[in-house]
């Protein structure tokens, strides 16, 4: 019943969190300056040709009256239609026609990049907290505060100029088709997946690594150091157990920002993902299609915070059986 509690309490933590977003999100659009009926009529448009197009799209409504048409549809599945290509006698394209394919690059972008990133950066962390002092060690603290401090747009700039130009082994874009199959579609990632691989792993490397650190300074590993068990089987056997909730929430924050926060990215490397969709449809004040985007993006950090959570009470007895 206490893990049946945690769940039920964290999945309605999480629907009011989203809906609190939902709120900021049409807020935040709404207050964007111009709107979509002065891109698609342009600088020449007559005032009345904008107030009819406003009319025809549905721009001339309350904002609380727009919010919970926009709400109630989203809530049903419907994402409405795009604003940017319709013109004043057409409904646009629909919003989850465009999606599909943008979050399919997405996620598989994401996909590569968590599957070499998180067993490395674990792996390396956890090697440099059973060896503290040492060059290994001193190695990766520097390395990995090193790299959290370049942006990454820094990271894959040097890798363009590097790789791309001097080198000449990987194409400096990555635009897909969506046919790109085997050894095409890997040269395609590569960029993109390095620069992502090399900014996430630097983050999981030092929170493993401080994590697990500070496991091992509990009374019960002192207790089992003066007994004589191997460093190796503490950490592994005992500590890690101990260390995986923050883990767990570190490498959640990095998967999400894998979907939501690649803009830069997918910017240098002209990667067709969802989050250039978004910066695309914010330039034309597309706001259906940013609204969509953006609680993509908002129940991605919301699902993938809950998946931690749940890790963290399943990994921890003290969370299961609270007194």
């Amino acid at each position: 019943m206490t893990l049946l509690n945690a769940i039920l309490r964290r999945t309605g933590l999480g629907v009011v969190t989203l809906f609190v977003v939902s709120v900021l999100i049409f807020i935040g659009t709404s207050i964007l300056p111009g709107d979509v009926a002065n891109i698609i009529l342009g600088q020449m448009a007559t005032p009345e040709s904008l107030a009819a197009l406003r009319a025809k799209l549905g721009l001339d409504e309350p904002a609380h009256v727009r919010y919970f048409i926009w709400l109630s549809d989203l809530l049903t599945g419907d994402l409405g239609f795009s604003k940017a290509g319709a013109g004043a006698g057409t409904i646009g394209t629909p919003i989850s026609e465009m999606l599909m394919p943008r979050l399919v690059n997405t996620l598989r972008l994401a996909t590569a990049v968590a599957v070499v990133a998180v067993p490395f950066a674990v792996t390396v962390g956890l090697l440099a907290a059973m060896y503290p002092g040492t060059k290994l060690d001193r190695a990766v603290t520097f390395t990995t505060l090193g790299l959290i401090s370049v942006p990454e747009f820094l990271v894959a700039t040097l890798l363009v100029l590097v790789v791309a130009v001097q080198l000449g082994w990987l194409p400096a874009t990555a635009y897909i088709s969506g046919q790109e199959t085997g050894m095409k579609l890997v040269r395609a990632l590569a960029m993109p997946a390095l620069t992502l691989i090399i900014v996430a792993s630097s983050q999981i490397m030092r929170m493993t690594r401080a994590t697990v650190l500070n496991v091992m300074s509990s009374p019960y590993i002192e207790m089992a150091i003066l007994k004589g068990v191997p460093r190796k089987r503490i950490i592994l056997r005992h500590a890690l157990f101990n260390a995986i909730g923050p883990i767990a929430n570190v490498i959640a924050l990095n998967l999400a920002y894998l979907v939501s926060g690649v803009v830069i990215v997918e910017t240098v490397f002209a990667y067709p993902g969802l989050a250039k969709l978004m910066i695309d449809a914010v330039q034309t004040r597309d706001l259906p299609l940013v609204q969509a985007c953006a609680m993509i993006f908002c129940a991605t950090y919301i699902v993938l915070i809950f998946i931690a959570d749940m890790v963290s009470i399943l990994s921890n007895p003290r969370l299961r059986h609270p007194r």
